[in-house]
């Protein structure tokens, strides 16, 4: 059966919990140019908003009537079940309508997270996503390849990377539009690539000549151990390659994308030839 939705005529409060990323910063101005009032949950911002500090977060609810929540650096991380779950008691206080939280694709960790928020009585909406094709030009995989020779393990697995536009229109459309409590919504891009197609799609597009080298994970690691990366970002990564990478539930194209905004995601492809009007890739970094 075909969903009805009905577009609220109404301008909402919508609290956009790290509205300064990746997919925040894209739904943040997609609110504002609809004319929605939208409060960027930031620890930069006033009220400020940090995951840390939950005695300051009723101030920066108080008077929203929706949020997009983001969990930094990941759901999967431990003490995110503890955060979520005090932040959504203080939801509840607060009177908020409606939930949409951005959570991981074949991440058992996050799981748990989405049964918080599923079971706390708001009006809901799971988004379950793949690797953004953004980590290469917005997140950890730009540097190495600024620097030109990018070494990654798993080299031999394929990911659906999905843009981080297409989470945000998805988002855009669940936080206005009544239809979708209870949902869970698996996004990801049309093709599965491995990192050496990725790399070798930036290459040809930014002509440059970019090295990618494939290493076993012991030594991708070691590698960022050397480098004083510290030791809860290393374990995060670590996770994404053993568990999310390698996990059968991550190697597999959805069509939600297609099916809530009728019309095919943004492939890789697409994604790379914007990325490459800004320059980003051709901004030389220093190696050590």
């Amino acid at each position: 059966m075909k969903r009805t939705e009905n577009l609220k005529p109404m301008k909402n409060n919508i609290l956009v919990l790290g509205g300064n990323g990746k997919t925040g910063s894209r739904i943040v101005k997609r609110l504002q140019d609809l004319g929605h009032n939208v409060r960027i949950g930031s620890r930069n911002e006033d009220p400020a908003f940090d995951w840390d500090q939950p005695a300051a977060w009723p101030a920066v609810l108080e008077g929203m009537q929706e949020i997009y929540i983001t969990y930094q650096p990941d759901l999967a991380v431990p003490g995110a079940k503890e955060a979520i779950t005090a932040l959504i008691k203080v939801a509840k206080e607060k009177g908020i309508e409606k939930l949409v939280l951005l959570s991981g694709k074949g991440e058992i960790e996050a799981q748990h997270c989405e049964q918080i928020v599923l079971n706390s009585g708001i009006d809901t909406t799971i988004i379950r996503a793949s690797w953004f094709s953004q980590n290469f030009s917005e997140s950890f995989f730009l540097e190495p390849i600024q620097q030109g020779v990018v070494a990654l393990p798993k080299a031999h697995l394929k990911a659906p990377y999905v843009d981080a536009n297409d989470i945000a229109d998805v988002a855009v459309k669940v936080l206005l539009n009544e239809g979708h409590k209870g949902q869970i919504y698996e996004l990801t891009g049309p093709e599965l690539l491995s990192f050496e197609e990725v790399i070798a799609t930036i290459a040809k597009a930014s002509k440059r000549d970019l090295q990618f080298i494939p290493v076993s994970l012991s030594e991708y690691v070691a590698g960022m151990k050397a480098q004083g990366i510290p030791e809860d970002v290393i374990w995060l990564i670590d996770y994404l390659f053993t568990e999310v990478l390698d996990n059968k539930d991550n190697q597999v194209v959805t069509h939600d994308i297609e099916k809530l905004l009728g019309r095919p995601p943004i492939d890789f492809s697409s994604y790379v030839s914007e990325a490459v009007k800004t320059g980003v890739w051709n901004e030389q970094v220093r190696v050590e």
